[in-house]
Order: structure tokens, then sequence, then C-alpha cells
């Protein structure tokens, strides 16, 4: 009966929470798990990634993103084993141009805990940034994000139904979006899983924007799992529709202290 309270109030923070995101912006492209960090430790994450084929000029006011190399720094610090808060910093080295901040976001997450040995993992966050407007058409956004998972045996399968809100942009006053993020995995070896990754920005939840206009992403990946301390994460990505890149290699890596 307690976790079912508990869900029903997670569940009413989903549906009365501002939100966004737009298919992560190709600044963090991870899938989450719901397993999170240790209390009094700190997670040290390098994302990086580059789109070896995608938008050639500035469009709209946002700089291209053919070559342009996105480096984020994630730290995440856990309070309790169903607590954790997380910053961003985004970056990107642009073609023609020096080393340029992007933006910061701010993520608190909690989850179900452990001892309450639910059947799935569950947990969720809500982030809120900022970003520039040379890089995004929405400059102040917030995201909420379930994340459910559940290990069966070598498979592995992730499901991030993320939605969002822009509060401040070309996208404000639209309605809540739909960008959601899958992952199936399978361990292949003890420290080596193959699986692929999944992300979409589908558009408004009152109604998708047609086809052509939505970001979808398909990312064939390997996961090294050298120990607990450590997130070896390495992708690359097939853009499914014309409003996507078309091709994107990503890495993550990640310490534990």
């Amino acid at each position: 009966m307690k976790g079912f309270l508990f869900l029903t109030l997670l569940m009413g923070v989903c549906l009365l929470s501002p939100l966004i995101s737009a298919a992560q912006n190709n600044y963090e492209i991870q899938v989450y798990p719901s397993e999170m960090v240790d209390p009094g430790r700190t997670m040290v994450e390098l994302h990086s990634n580059i789109a070896l084929r995608g938008t050639t000029q500035t469009t709209d006011g946002v700089l291209r993103t053919q070559n342009a190399l996105h480096e984020t720094l994630e730290i995440t610090h856990g309070f309790t084993p169903w607590f954790e808060v997380a910053l961003y910093t985004f970056t990107s080295i642009q073609p023609g141009f020096d080393w340029q901040w992007v933006g910061n976001h701010l993520r608190p997450r909690v989850r179900i805990p452990e001892s309450w040995d639910w059947p799935i993992g569950l947990s969720f966050s809500i982030e809120l940034g900022y970003q520039q407007r040379s890089f995004s058409t929405d400059t102040w956004t917030v995201e909420f994000r379930p994340i459910i998972d559940k290990k069966w045996g070598p498979w592995y399968v992730a499901f991030n139904p993320a939605f969002g809100l822009s509060l401040r942009g070309e996208s404000a006053g639209h309605g809540l979006d739909f960008n959601p993020a899958l992952k199936i995995s399978y361990d292949l070896t003890r420290k080596l899983a193959a699986g692929i990754e999944y992300y979409g920005a589908l558009g408004p939840i009152r109604g998708f924007d047609p086809l052509s206009q939505q970001q979808q992403q398909l990312f064939p990946v390997i996961d090294l799992n050298l120990s607990p301390d450590w997130e070896v994460n390495f992708g690359v990505g097939f853009g499914l529709t014309e409003a996507t890149d078309r091709l994107i290699v990503k890495m993550i890596l990640g310490r534990q202290f």
C-alpha cells in the first residue's frame, strides 16, 4: 500500500509539472537507468559527440551541427539511497569558432528504494536549464523524465518517456512535448554488453508533428562494465527523419569517486 500511494503521488507530479527536451539537443545522448549514485559519492561524466552529417548552415539563428564537437560535463552527487542531484555544463566547438559555452542544467532525481523490492526499477527527474539562443530556439526549458528499467538475466531494458515544455523561446506556449527514449541491451560477456538505443522528439502531445518534422534516431551501442565505479558507453547514431542529424558518433566516460 505504501508503494502504491508513493507511485500515485509521483504520477500526479508528472501530470501537473510543466516540462521540455528536444531529443536532448545532441549534447547529452543517454537513456537513463533507474540506478543512482551511492550516498556520499560523486559521479563525474564526460559526454562527447559529433555530427558527421548534420545541418550545414545557421538555421533560424541556430548554428550548424555538422562537424561541431559537443562536450558536456555532468557532475552527480548522491545524498541518500533515493535522492541525487546533477549539474550539467554544455559546451560546443563549432567549425570556424572557438570553444563556446552553451548552457547549464540542474537535475534533481528520486527513485523507488531498493528495500521496497519492486519488480522493476523506477525513478524520475526534473531538469531545469538555460541554453544560449545561438544553440537553441528555446533558451529556458524544463523537462520531466520518468525512468523505468528491468534486468532479465543477460537482457536489460530501460524506457524514458520524457515530457517537456519551453519556458522561454519560440516553442513557449505550445504545450507539452513527448520525447521518448528506449534502450535494449544484451550482456555478451561479464564486461561487455551490446544493444540499441532509440531517441525521439515527436512534438506536442496534443498532436504530434508530421513525421518529416520529428526527430528520431537509432544508436547501436556497446557498454563496458569495467567496475561499479566506471561507466563507458559508445555508439553510432543514424537519423531516421529529415529533421534529424543523419550520422552522430557519441561516447560517455564516467567515474564514481
